[in-house]
């Protein structure tokens, strides 16, 4: 089984340790969404008046343990075991 993990506030956690846990525009859970090749927000075109903000940066979102985080794909980490 493959294991999700991601760095949220400093912290690596283990998506999968949280029933509730979604990721993605469709909120599937940690497993699902890396089955179904862990899809991410990255816009092929950048909005010229915001294309120095974080608003047009690849991210996921993610649903872990009752909070909702936006993060950068590079704080995701998959663990084959």
């Amino acid at each position: 089984m493959n294991k999700v993990y991601a760095c949220l506030v400093g912290q690596w956690v283990c998506l999968n340790d949280d029933e509730n846990c979604t990721i993605g525009e469709y909120h599937k859970s940690p497993s699902v969404w890396w089955e179904e090749k862990a899809k991410i927000y990255a816009p092929s075109v950048r909005n010229q008046e915001i294309e120095n903000s974080l608003y047009s940066l690849d991210y996921v979102h993610i649903y872990y343990n009752g909070n909702d985080y936006r993060i950068n794909p590079i704080f995701i980490q998959i663990v084959n075991g």
